[in-house]
């Protein structure tokens, strides 16, 4: 895999984040959004701001920055404030993405993890909580679709299920 690809893999991933936001959770209402769920991180405010906490931090230290905190979910009390803070964090990766070159892939993150190892773990964790949403999502009667890398790849659109 070269940075070419990984720019495309992270592609998916925020694409298919926006497209959980604006067709599925933007339908719940702000009771629904941080209504507590027994599982994962609970509520889906709580998933988001775990997911982008942990691209953010992921990120950071990739850029060699200082690692933020893990966020506390109350922090974001609405859709704004995740929205917001969300977009934030995909600006960052997007500009360290784009100046990723091929022969940093293959640097030490730390011992024995390499970048594109850092890279990949953040992609897996990304799907895996999207999952984890989608279910949830579903359980609180919101639209879901399949978020398949096949269909993205092939640029079908999403279709949404109510």
């Amino acid at each position: 895999m070269d940075a070419k690809g990984f720019n495309h893999l992270f592609e998916y991933h925020i694409t298919r984040n926006r497209e959980l936001w604006e067709h599925c959770i933007l339908t719940l209402t702000p009771e629904q959004f941080t209504w507590e769920i027994d599982y994962s991180m609970g509520s889906m405010r709580n998933q988001c701001v775990h997911l982008l906490n942990i691209d953010e931090r992921w990120f950071s230290g990739l850029r060699g920055a200082e690692v933020p905190d893990f966020a506390d979910p109350q922090d974001y009390p609405d859709f704004d404030s995740v929205r917001t803070k969300w977009d934030q964090v995909e600006a960052g990766m997007r500009e360290t993405l784009a100046g990723l070159q091929d022969a940093a892939l293959e640097e030490e993150f730390m011992p024995n993890v390499k970048v594109w190892q850092i890279l990949f773990h953040v992609l897996n964790h990304g799907t895996d909580h999207r999952a984890q949403m989608l279910a949830g999502l579903h359980a609180l009667g919101a639209p879901t679709f399949a978020q398949d890398y096949f269909f993205f790849a092939n640029g079908m659109p999403i279709k949404v299920h109510n």
